[in-house]
């Protein structure tokens, strides 16, 4: 009888250690199966019919279809920015000659004899020709911004450079409105794509060339444990603290500042380009005493 009792209970035994092997194999499998799914999807070279053989839980199964849905999801955006990148480039193209063209005939236009309100609407036309201009040209680089088509590439470089190529382009501009323009600079490195950073400096010193009337603009660069900081400092319009939250906002434009040429998407396209550096943009401004805007770009 004793015999007999060992006998069944080896094979039990026996029966329990293959059914674990079993089990550890079969869990083993469906876990190389997971990995492989997964290291498949971030190479983006998943295809569900792979396992479709092959499921042995319903675990792998979900997940399979999760990630079959996210590779057609990943797919229609691509086939979407594909289009939106597209569209871009036609309305870029498709609008650039007739605004030249309506700048170049007006400058034709005022080498005639013209009447004192002939010119003043000459000047109406050519001014709205330029803000056409210049809010076609904002609104596709914020669109290839933002769809991904153009993208930030931020690298270590000198940061004194943006300082002086900002004096270049924009002394002249301050100067014929009879505005001091000065700038102070020191040898700071800093992470930046130049020629973004560049777009969003520029459209910040822009703006306060365009609000100042009277006294200057002082740009300076100094450096702080973390960031490389600009300062656009003006002695112009300034803006209520309630205010400077919108000023950053799509066609943010304030009633203050309404009698000023501008489309209200200058200051929102330096906060997006400054911020996917890993930067950011601070203001401190009170009305009548001028505004000072701090752009702190990473280290």
């Amino acid at each position: 009888m004793n015999e007999w009792f060992f006998a069944l209970a080896g094979l039990v035994t026996v029966c329990a250690v293959a059914f674990s092997i079993y089990n550890s194999n079969k869990n083993k499998k469906a876990l190389d199966n997971v990995e492989k799914m997964l290291d498949e999807a971030i190479k983006g070279e998943f295809h569900e019919e792979h396992f479709s053989e092959e499921r042995v839980s319903k675990i792998e199964s979900k997940l399979a279809d999760y990630l079959a849905s996210s590779t057609l999801s990943a797919e229609n955006v691509r086939k979407d920015r594909d289009k939106i990148k597209t569209l871009i480039a036609d309305i870029s193209h498709q609008t650039k000659t007739p605004i030249t063209n309506l700048l170049l005939h007006s400058e034709l236009l005022r080498e005639t004899d013209l009447s004192d309100d002939q010119k003043e609407s000459l000047d109406a036309i050519g001014n709205e020709a330029e803000k056409l201009r210049f809010l076609v040209d904002a609104l596709v680089k914020l669109s290839r911004l933002e769809n991904g088509i153009l993208t930030v590439e931020p690298k270590e470089d000198d940061a004194s450079r943006l300082i002086r190529d900002i004096d270049a382009a924009m002394r002249k501009k301050a100067e014929t409105k009879g505005l001091k323009f000065t700038v102070s600079e020191e040898s700071i490195s800093a992470t930046f794509d130049y020629k973004w950073t560049m777009e969003a400096l520029s459209n910040i010193v822009d703006n306060a060339v365009k609000y100042t009337e009277k006294g200057g603009i002082s740009i300076a660069l100094t450096a702080t444990e973390m960031f490389a900081c600009i300062s656009v400092k003006d002695t112009g319009i300034g803006i209520a603290e309630e205010d400077i939250p919108k000023i950053f906002s799509r066609f943010g434009r304030l009633s203050s500042s309404r009698e000023k040429e501008g489309v209200g998407i200058g200051l929102y396209l330096a906060r997006e380009i400054i911020s996917k550096e890993g930067g950011y943009i601070k203001v401190k401004s009170k009305p009548g005493e001028g505004s000072e805007f701090l752009i702190y770009l990473k280290k």
